[in-house]
């Protein structure tokens, strides 16, 4: 082979290694590239994105947490059992009823197109619904929630008249502890809608602080707790919407004067405090004004200087007694001003009604006279005259000034007791804060009065015999048998019931496994206030 054939083929392999080693270069750097993309794929979904740190708890502002953990010891559940009634009309009745607008019919249809209702309201209200209350008058057995605060260290808690008024039963619930205490009624105050608890079996308590409704402005910070639908020791927040504000029910609601909260108050709040800032109690809450029966912003608190007042008189004297000078004037702050604008004044109280042998009728005051002052010191309104007369004591004489003709005149009243000038609102009717003989209890799970001549003519029960069945317990064999709260027992087994001892001596008589009938009357809604008594038989199987 001649040395130029040599250099060619010397060339030509040359030639042929460079061209494998690009192309294994080729194929390698493919292979790398390939497997580095999957990996990047395998290690991070989206491309850029940066993981999310969670930074170290830091404390913010706690001032709520600390109020929430402070009072909610203090803040109680209710709940209250209602055995079977007979049923009557339940419209437009204040302490626990949805107060009905006044262009709402019976059946609930609205024939003018108002807006708002106000709710006066528990949880799991036995009328149903989110804005009744109240004691259910049906033939079944009813439960509600509430709420309430403990106010001192013997067990005594404010809460809303709604929410135990006529309960057959009342037990309590405290945060962090499932036990439920009994509770009984001290006393209760229906104009304002308030009433006092008492807790039985328990020791261990931690009374709210109060505060001073007075120094509430519109607009401070506002907390609610309390147990909405059962929730218990909820906690909301909002400011005080406004003070003073005034809701419809004439003379029924002329002592409510409420606070406005936006603060979230929904059915199962009544009863619970309205704080401060501070943790202070400075409301009771009550009522909501809402289109649908839950929140909407708008809810209400009897201010604490208002249940102070009536808390005092209650453990004190067991019931909240009111002064009265016996007049009566609009309570529509438009018509109040037109009326005195049409007198020449811009500032007093027009009496529309003057109660004939009242106090004011006996000083000779008339008929389109202009309350002006008392004891000297100027009334602007109707508001500032009841605080005026309410904190006069009973039987203490005032000097009232009117005007009569454009001439000032002052009259000699002596304050007289509201129940007895108004005897139809505030007053003690047959069955309405009477003095209650003491219940005997008997075996059958009910107690039982004995009925005396006065007990009789306040019933309207003619029949002759019998004893007043006053409690029925839950779960009880009188409950099992069909006996009811109110009941008038006159037999068992047709052996007469005139005494307490007459039910002793048939229960002797009876072993387990015994049939047991019972001869009642039950109070029927009837044409008349009391109603119509009709008997009726029951029985039960002795467990």
């Amino acid at each position: 082979m001649s040395l130029i054939d040599k250099m060619r083929t010397q060339r030509l392999l040359s030639f042929t290694m460079i061209l494998f080693t690009l192309s294994l270069g080729i194929v390698i750097g493919t292979l790398i590239s390939s497997s580095g993309v999957k990996a990047a794929k395998d290690s991070q979904a989206a491309q850029g994105a940066t993981p999310l740190v969670i930074p170290n708890p830091v404390e913010l502002s706690n001032t709520f947490s600390q109020i929430a953990k402070q009072v909610e010891p203090s803040v109680v559940n209710i709940s209250t059992t209602y055995l079977p009634k007979a049923p009557v009309r339940a419209r437009n009745r204040q302490g626990g009823r949805q107060i009905v607008p006044p262009n709402q019919d019976d059946q609930g249809g609205d024939s003018g197109g108002m807006d708002e209702f106000l709710y006066r309201f528990f949880g799991n209200s036995p009328l149903g619904g989110g804005g009744g209350g109240g004691v259910p008058e049906s033939d079944h057995r009813g439960e509600a929630l509430g709420s309430g605060v403990v106010v001192d260290k013997a067990g005594y808690i404010l809460t809303n008249n709604h929410v135990v008024d006529k309960a057959d039963r009342i037990q309590v619930k405290f945060m962090n502890d499932p036990t439920e205490y009994n509770a009984k009624v001290v006393g209760v105050d229906a104009p304002t809608d308030l009433a006092v608890i008492r807790v039985e079996g328990k020791h261990d308590f931690t009374p709210a602080k109060i505060g001073n409704s007075d120094s509430v402005q519109v607009g401070d910070w506002a907390m609610a707790i309390g147990s909405p639908f059962g929730f218990q020791a909820t906690v909301t927040a909002g400011i005080i919407s406004a003070k003073e504000r005034d809701i419809p029910g004439g003379e029924s609601t002329q002592f409510q004067h409420f606070l406005q909260t936006d603060a979230a108050i929904n059915p199962g709040n009544s009863g619970g405090p309205l704080l401060n800032i501070r943790g202070e109690v400075v409301g009771i809450n009550t009522a909501i004004a809402s289109r649908s029966g839950g929140y909407q912003g708008i809810g209400f608190a009897m201010p604490i200087n208002t249940a102070a007042m009536v808390y005092n008189e209650i453990i004190k004297n067991g019931k909240v007694t009111r002064g009265s000078i016996g007049i009566r004037f609009t309570a529509d702050a438009g018509q109040a001003a037109n009326l005195l604008k049409a007198n020449g004044v811009s500032e007093g109280v027009f009496v529309e009604t003057v109660v004939p042998g009242g106090p004011s009728d006996k000083a000779g005051m008339k008929v389109e006279d202009i309350i002006v002052a008392v004891n000297g010191k100027g009334v602007k309104n109707g508001n500032e005259l009841i605080n005026a007369v309410t904190a006069t004591p009973i039987g203490t004489p005032v000097t009232v000034t009117v005007l009569r003709d454009g001439k000032r005149e002052n009259l000699k009243v002596v304050v007289s007791d509201l129940a007895q000038v108004f005897p139809d609102t505030y007053g003690a009717g047959p069955e309405k804060d009477q003095v209650k003989p003491e219940a005997t209890a008997v075996s059958f799970g009910m107690g039982v009065v004995e009925m005396s001549a006065s007990l009789r003519e306040r019933l309207g029960f003619k029949e002759s015999g019998g004893v007043q069945i006053d409690n029925v317990e839950p779960n009880s064999f009188a409950e099992d048998s069909g006996l009811l709260k109110g009941d008038v027992l006159v037999s068992i087994n047709r052996q007469p019931v005139n005494s307490v001892a007459d039910i002793q001596r048939v229960q002797k008589t009876l072993k387990s496994g015994d049939a047991v009938q019972f001869r009642v009357f039950t109070r029927t809604a009837g044409s008349n206030r009391l109603g119509e008594w009709q008997p009726r038989y029951v029985a039960g199987i002795l467990p």
